[in-house]
């Protein structure tokens, strides 16, 4: 019997069977694994590998699936995905389509919610150094909210019974389901551009979890971080807690404490002045007794009572002062006089013309030079026979001429 030909099949025709093969057992299958090796292409696309302690199978997540995941993929993580298995048949290869992706062991959202907020608090975004007051008697109020909801009545129903003197403007946004977050993070810039509106509130009445995550979106974080008008956030039920509560300036636990938080209660305000209006009467009348009394007190001081005691006391004292300052200066002058006579007459004693008085002469020679004419005499030593002298006395000058000079021996003789 001859030998059967065995069928040949083209590459392309053998990955076709086994493309119609894989693709038609596994129209859609579940599998846990780790992810490993993720990365998001510029397109959009994800591309992973998942794997166990044995094997490894890649997946892809599209575009438009990977836009609608709520929280971040990292290696390591382990998830369930579920969507069909594909071959790529350019490549010869398999890889699961991901659908859906579920962490393993929590939430999905939960999961977002924890990556969001470690995210933002890495960031600084709910520091308390960047919390701003809220105005204490604000003038206009925003309410970034529904229109139609139930909160947003609560809100209106408590901020006009508490305090009338307020402005209020409602800026209409989506608060649950696709691109509300984006209407919200809007509504936000809107009403910080509204003239004079000085405090917002944004939130919602109480829902799931899916239904408050539009407060839990990035864009509405830093929308409320941005805005320059301090914020009040209230976003569902005392027990929820949202991203939009940890990075407003202020969180309340409802709608209705936000709308209690944002303006004063009114009787409140009333009471306080009118305390304040008493408590001042009461200082004033104190204060106008206390006047009264030292008003009476200085009228009846001898200054105000007998003005003319005062001046006459000070008249008395410039007598007295001038009198003595007269004394004073009289007896001053004597002094001086006194002193001026003793030194006169020491000076007189000791003048030239005293000892002439006396019968002593003072001689002196004429030198004949120009800078000087006479000479004391001292010596005879200074003086020869022919010079000229003058000689003072007591009454005038004798002029003589020299005949001759004799000096005094030891002996007393004269040569």
């Amino acid at each position: 019997m001859p030998a059967l030909e065995p069928e040949i099949h083209s590459v392309t025709e053998t990955t076709r069977q086994i493309k119609n093969l894989v693709e038609g057992n596994f129209p859609y299958t579940w599998v846990i694994g780790e992810i490993s090796n993720c990365t998001i292409a510029g397109s959009g696309h994800v591309y992973m590998t998942l794997k166990d302690d044995a094997a490894q199978l890649r997946a892809v997540i599209w575009k438009r699936t990977a836009s609608r995941l709520k929280f971040q993929l990292e290696d390591g993580m382990e998830v369930i995905a579920a969507g069909p298995i594909e071959v790529y048949q350019a490549r010869g290869t398999y890889q699961l389509n991901i659908e859906q992706l579920l962490p393993q062991g929590v939430g999905a959202l939960e999961l977002a919610f924890r990556q969001m907020q470690e995210k933002l608090t890495a960031e600084g975004l709910f520091d308390a150094e960047h919390k701003r007051p809220i105005p204490q008697f604000p003038r206009k109020i925003a309410l970034v909210t529904s229109p139609t909801s139930a909160a947003v009545r609560d809100m209106l129903q408590v901020i006009t019974r508490r305090w009338k003197a307020v402005d209020l403007v409602i800026v209409p946004v989506a608060v649950q389901g696709e691109g509300a977050a984006e209407q919200i993070a809007a509504g936000i810039k809107v009403a910080e551009g509204i003239p004079q509106v000085d405090t917002i509130i944004t939130g919602r009445g109480g829902g799931s979890l899916e239904d408050l995550w539009a407060f839990n979106e990035e864009v509405v974080a830093r929308a409320i971080f941005e805005c320059q008008i301090p914020i009040i956030s209230a976003v569902g039920h005392e027990i929820d807690i949202s991203i939009a509560d940890l990075v407003a300036d202020r969180r309340a636990l409802t709608p209705s404490e936000a709308a209690e938080l944002a303006v004063p209660l009114q009787d409140d305000i009333s009471a306080t002045l009118t305390h304040w209006k008493n408590q001042l009467v009461t200082n004033l009348k104190q204060r106008a007794r206390q006047v009264r009394f030292q008003l009476d007190a200085l009228a009846d001081r001898p200054a105000l009572t007998r003005p003319l005691d005062m001046i006459h006391h000070r008249a008395t004292q410039i007598d007295e002062l001038d009198r003595r300052l007269k004394r004073s200066t009289q007896e001053l002058i004597s002094r001086f006089q006194s002193q001026t006579t003793q030194l006169s007459s020491a000076l007189d004693a000791l003048s030239p013309l005293k000892v002439l008085s006396r019968g002593y002469s003072i001689s002196r020679v004429e030198t004949g030079k120009e800078s000087e004419t006479t000479a004391l005499i001292k010596s005879i030593e200074q003086i020869k026979p022919g010079d000229t002298l003058q000689t003072q006395v007591s009454d005038g000058t004798i002029t003589s001429q020299i005949q001759a000079v004799a000096k005094e021996s030891q002996s007393g003789a004269t040569n």
